[in-house]
């Protein structure tokens, strides 16, 4: 007991994991309408679309935490050039994504290249591997009031977004308006991506949307059970990917990603058997 107990006895320990399992369980939920559509490559796009927004906050004379604040608009922005993208370009997913995906890199390095010498430091490898066991009350209520924003627009048009996912054809003849449900999507996705990048970082946080979310296709038939799947992986690695962390003193997103890879190994072993 003392095992399971003693960690979460820490109060940055308690921040680490409710802001863990928030962003983990979001994230699997929105994953299941992602990898359902064939843009797993998506996740990791806006990834480096926040870069570029982090890039241009420091730019402006921000903090790496206020930075997020210039991140999240001009990630969002990129989402729905993607989706304009995939409409009227008609290009597969993983090619618009691409696209937006080296210029926003791009355009990262290019604002840090532009600070001055007299700029504050910045620790880069905080940005690219997240420092969730760094995360504040402020940070924890912004994540927390996020996940509830966006845990109640999915749940507002879930049935819609299932029947545009599956056949988005025969839902547009039924008068739903998926061109919408699409922006609406990337959208969320990256806003949430935005906030999750405090938790594992850039290099890691697509992994937060494709893993439970592929992994729970392979346990679940129904949308339903797959989404019920999908969040109880994303909220338990999370969980366990800290406390095995705390225990073997190593890096925490990094081992929250390995062991939601891990309950994907062990899904697809089951599967083949």
């Amino acid at each position: 007991m003392n095992f399971l107990i003693e960690p979460f006895s820490q109060p940055f320990m308690q921040r680490a994991v409710f802001a863990g399992m928030a962003v983990g369980g979001l994230c699997a939920m929105l994953g299941v309408f992602v990898v359902q559509r064939g843009l797993s490559f998506i996740g990791d796009g806006l990834a480096h679309a926040a870069f570029g927004g982090i890039a241009l906050g420091l730019l402006l004379g921000a903090s790496v935490s206020h930075a997020t604040w210039i991140a999240l608009p001009f990630t969002v922005l990129v989402s729905l050039g993607i989706a304009f993208v995939l409409r009227r370009g008609r290009m597969r997913g993983d090619v618009a994504t691409g696209v937006f995906f080296a210029v926003s890199f791009a355009l990262g390095v290019l604002f840090l290249g532009l600070r001055p010498v007299t700029a504050q430091s910045v620790n880069v490898e905080t940005v690219l591997f997240g420092s969730i066991l760094a995360v504040s009350n402020t940070d924890l209520q912004i994540v927390l009031g996020v996940c509830v924003a966006v845990a109640i627009a999915l749940a507002l048009t879930w049935t819609r977004l299932a029947y545009a996912t599956f056949d988005p054809e025969l839902a547009r003849l039924s008068g739903i308006r998926v061109e919408a449900l699409d922006y609406m999507l990337l959208a969320l996705t990256a806003v949430v991506i935005v906030v999750a990048v405090k938790t594992v970082g850039i290099a890691l946080v697509s992994s937060f949307v494709v893993i439970p979310a592929a992994t729970a296709r392979m346990l679940g038939r129904s949308l339903h059970r797959v989404a019920l799947f999908a969040v109880a992986i994303g909220v338990g690695g999370a969980a366990l990917g800290l406390l095995l962390s705390y225990h073997l003193n190593v890096a925490s997103g990094a081992t929250i990603i390995l062991t939601l890879g891990a309950g994907f190994g062990l899904a697809l072993a089951l599967r083949k058997r």
